[in-house]
């Protein structure tokens, strides 16, 4: 075990830079891929169109998955390894983490600006679509991810300081829970896109950055942690396939938007150029109709 150890710190003192440079990319690509949502949210100044399901399993399994790569045996080991090796070496060495956190820390985000800009509709509005979410189904997405992260926290403390043995139980238990959950958190997210008939608050951007970056991270994280991370990265897979569902249903949904605007367009102007026309000929009646009552009064 001592001997696997040192090796292993011996591999990550010598980082190689073409993995290094990969690795931020995916992490800047991360956090660029989490952007258009948040912009998105906050210049409709309104979350219609998320689901509260689907905002509250996101925030869980993207709990999970930190705390899953932060207790695996694998994680611990390198960076108990930034004890005997460089700053920019031991950097190298928890990228793997730093871009989990960052997803972690933008989905919480969304959660927040959820919560922020969730709509209130009016009585008369909460009668004419029964399906929209309440506002208490609002606060229970916040109580149930805050009650979620604490009991992970609480839970690898003990595991990390008090049953070391079963920390890789433990991590294995919240890596598969993640992947669970980030299975299911697209079912409510799809069913609530196709009763809209419309994305809503939902970012298209992000989706199409996300979809192929989810097993392009899935990959650097196979690289990363080998076949005994399969509870990190397998989550990643789970999560583009069903991603990747969900935008092809909201890609159809704004090409029959555009097809429709462009059509409402088009009779418009079908119309304005028939009006034209009728106001042409009036116009050239008008002098005439005015000349006979000129010569009438006179």
């Amino acid at each position: 075990m001592l001997s696997s150890t040192l090796d292993r710190c011996r591999e990550l003192a010598h980082p190689d830079i073409a993995n290094f440079s990969i690795s931020v990319f995916i992490l800047l690509g991360i956090l660029v891929s989490y952007l258009p949502q948040h912009h998105k949210i906050i210049s409709r100044r309104s979350s219609r169109g998320l689901s509260p399901m689907f905002v509250l399993l996101g925030t869980v399994s993207a709990t999970a998955s930190i705390a899953n790569i932060l207790t695996l045996p694998e994680s611990t080991r390198d960076m108990g390894c930034c004890r005997e090796i460089g700053r920019f070496a031991c950097a190298a060495a928890l990228l793997g983490v730093a871009q989990i956190g960052i997803q972690w820390t933008c989905f919480f985000f969304i959660m927040l600006l959820f919560l922020i800009f969730f709509p209130r509709p009016t009585d008369l509005e909460l009668e004419s679509d029964e399906q929209m979410p309440t506002w208490k189904e609002a606060v229970l997405v916040l109580s149930g991810s805050l009650a979620f992260f604490i009991f992970t926290f609480l839970g690898s403390i003990v595991m990390v300081y008090a049953a070391p043995l079963h920390l890789r139980g433990w991590a294995n238990f919240l890596g598969l829970l993640g992947a669970l959950l980030a299975a299911i958190q697209y079912f409510p997210q799809i069913l609530m896109t196709w009763k809209l008939q419309e994305t809503g608050s939902l970012s298209v951007p992000m989706m199409c950055i996300q979809t192929p970056g989810s097993f392009v991270f899935a990959a650097s994280l196979a690289v990363r942690l080998g076949p005994g991370g399969w509870s990190a990265w397998g989550l990643f897979i789970f999560t583009g396939l069903l991603q990747g569902c969900l935008l092809v249903m909201s890609l159809g949904f704004v090409w029959r938007d555009r097809k429709a605007a462009k059509a409402a367009k088009d009779q418009n102007g079908s119309a304005n150029g028939n009006g034209n026309t009728a106001g042409e000929g009036h116009g050239e009646q008008t002098p005439l109709l005015g000349n006979r009552s000129g010569s009438g009064d006179a």
